[in-house]
C-alpha cells in the first residue's frame, strides 16, 4: 500500500485527484499507477486502469490471474468491471468510497456470482493515510482562487 499511496500523492502534485494502485504477484511490485484524468484528459485514466493495462503489458498477459492490486480509494464500478475482467485474484483498498464505491459500499461486482469470475476484497489497509490524503488534497483545492 505504501506504493500506491505514493502514486496518489505524485497524482496530487500533477492536479489530479490523489488515488493510486499497484498491482503486485507474489510480493513483487508489477506496475503502479495514479490517477491521470486531468494530465491526459482521458476519463478512463483511474490509477487501477492504468495500473492494469500497465501490468499487462510488463506480463505479456491480459489475464492477471495471480495478481492483487492495491488501491488508495475503493474502486469506482469501472475499475471493479476491469478488476473482474482482467481476472485480479484480490483487491484491496484503503478506504471506502461512499459516492462511487463498487467493491462494497454502493455495489460489490467484485464478488457478484452473477459475473463469470469474483476475486477477494479486502478493506481498510492504511485507510486514514488515504483518507487524509484526500481530504487534504480536496481542502487544499477548495481553498484556492478560482481560475
Amino acid at each position: 500500500m505504501a506504493a500506491a499511496l505514493a502514486a496518489a500523492r505524485a497524482a496530487g502534485d500533477h492536479g489530479d485527484v490523489p488515488i493510486g494502485a499497484v498491482v503486485a504477484r507474489g510480493g513483487e511490485v508489477i506496475a503502479t499507477g495514479g490517477n491521470e484524468r486531468e494530465l491526459q484528459a482521458d476519463p478512463t485514466a483511474h490509477a487501477e486502469i492504468l495500473a492494469l493495462r500497465r501490468a499487462a503489458a510488463a506480463l505479456g498477459t491480459w489475464r492477471l490471474t495471480d495478481c492483487t492490486v492495491y488501491a488508495t480509494l475503493e474502486p469506482c464500478p469501472m475499475c471493479a468491471g476491469a478488476l473482474v475482467a482482467a481476472r485480479v485474484e484480490r483487491v484491496v483498498f484503503a478506504t471506502f468510497d461512499p459516492k462511487a464505491g463498487a467493491c462494497g459500499s454502493l455495489y460489490n461486482l467484485c464478488v457478484d456470482p452473477r459475473l463469470n469470475h469474483e476475486l477477494a476484497v479486502e478493506s481498510g489497509v492504511a485507510a486514514e493515510e488515504a483518507a487524509a490524503l484526500l481530504r487534504g488534497w480536496f481542502t487544499t483545492r477548495r481553498a484556492a482562487p478560482a481560475p
